[in-house]
């Protein structure tokens, strides 16, 4: 009989400003434990702030059936502890709110939502194997969220969301001054052109292309599900040669940890690699069952860790933005997401941008506004590749847990439909 022990601590605020008006700020203390036994192929869970013993029992208890489950046994142990130059619990409500109000204040819009959060968590596992691991993580990120009315209303987000402490928000006001000089001119922006075309993405709508359209279909059970239009493709050519696409925790970005839900360390996992599909992410579950490695099984809080992504990136090309905008020649540029829908089990995607340009002879031209695009996974053979990655934090949803993530690339040249929004 395998178990398992997960013991989370956290603390978080979030503190909102919707039109100069501070709503009342919330702040959450969570404390509480997971026990997992694995007997004859079957999981028993129980949750409670109780003693070990006592938690296992009941655990054991809720093993209903026989099953086939089995795990992927390592040893994995350690203690990490992520240092903050200054601890957002040290400062005050008053100097957070004086931060969010100079953000409000310098924003010109018609309408403006300013959105503070911080966390702290602490995190124990330990198992029959003999695993032990402890750590702990702060992380802290600022939302902005601006409306301008014209003809027609039109939004703008930003947000920037780090593992770290207060020192993590020092460019906040850059993205206020993007924010003052794109929507006044969105507000004037022509509607899109429609059909195939060349499409420049920018690093954060590439970011959430591999997120969304790639990411959620290399997650093993979905593999196992047969959910997934990358099932039985390990080994094969999926992208062209200079496609590169990597999984990394490690990376100081909004999806850091230093090992996962189930212990296991973190590490940069090459899923493809020089255009051919070399992994998928794993828990100590889908690796056993499919043959790869754990350390991708998270949890929000003390639920049953499942398969998640945590920063990943489309690795660097090698061509300038201008070498980019010559081979695009006639197209458009979108910049940013505004999310949009996904079918891992077809590799379909349509995402909307926040706003974008026209192509012309090479040439930015144009604003345009409410434009999506869309297309399948073989947009991955025929892509172009900037030399600057970026990230974008955000939170992922996915068996009703959320968790923090951030996704990466270049900006990035393919072709695909765009239309209207």
């Amino acid at each position: 009989m395998f178990y398992d022990i997960r013991e989370v601590e956290s603390e978080s605020l979030s503190i909102n400003i919707d039109n100069g008006i501070v709503e009342r700020p919330r702040a959450i203390h969570f404390h509480s434990k997971c026990f997992r036994v694995l007997k004859n192929g079957f999981w028993g869970t129980f949750e409670g702030l109780v003693s070990d013993s006592e938690g296992l029992r009941n655990a054991e208890r809720n093993v209903i059936g026989e099953g086939s489950a089995e795990i992927f046994e390592l040893k994995s142990s350690g203690r990490y502890e992520f240092r903050a130059k200054v601890d957002p619990r040290d400062v005050s409500i008053e100097e957070k709110l004086e931060l969010l109000r100079e953000i409000s204040n310098r924003i010109q819009a018609n309408s403006k939502r300013i959105g503070y959060i911080e966390s702290f968590k602490r995190f124990e596992y330990r198992d029959s194997i003999g695993n032990e691991v402890r750590y702990t993580v702060p992380r802290i990120g600022v939302s902005i969220v601006a409306i301008g009315k014209g003809e027609r209303l039109q939004f703008l987000s930003k947000r920037l969301m780090k593992p770290g402490g207060w020192e993590k928000l020092d460019g906040i006001f850059e993205l206020v001054e993007e924010v003052n000089e794109t929507l006044p001119r969105l507000l004037k922006a022509r509607s899109p052109p429609s059909g195939e075309m060349n499409v420049l993405m920018d690093q954060e709508l590439a970011g959430v292309f591999i997120h969304e359209a790639f990411g959620h279909a290399v997650e093993a059970d979905h593999v196992l599900q047969g959910a997934s239009v990358l099932g039985e493709k390990l080994g094969k050519r999926i992208a062209g040669e200079n496609v590169t696409i990597v999984d990394d925790p490690t990376i100081e970005e909004f999806g850091f940890f230093p090992f996962d839900d189930e212990g296991v360390m973190a590490k940069k996992k090459v899923l493809v690699e020089n255009g051919v599909l070399k992994s998928y992410l794993h828990s100590k579950e889908t690796a056993k069952k499919l043959g790869g490695y754990p350390g991708n099984a998270r949890s929000d809080g003390v639920a049953f860790p499942v398969v998640r992504m945590s920063n990943t990136y489309l690795c660097r090309g090698d061509l300038k933005f201008e070498e980019l905008l010559e081979l695009c020649r006639n197209g458009v540029f979108l910049i940013g997401s505004r999310g949009g829908e996904t079918n891992p089990a077809t590799g379909y995607f349509q995402f909307s941008a926040q706003y974008g340009y026209i192509v012309k002879n090479g040439e930015i031209s144009d604003m345009i506004r409410d434009v999506s695009l869309s297309g399948n996974l073989d947009i991955l053979k025929n892509l172009e590749l900037g030399k600057e990655v970026a990230f974008d934090p955000g939170f992922c949803g996915k068996a009703y847990q959320t968790v923090p993530v951030a996704d990466g690339a270049p900006v990035t040249l393919c072709r695909a439909k765009v239309g209207g929004a």
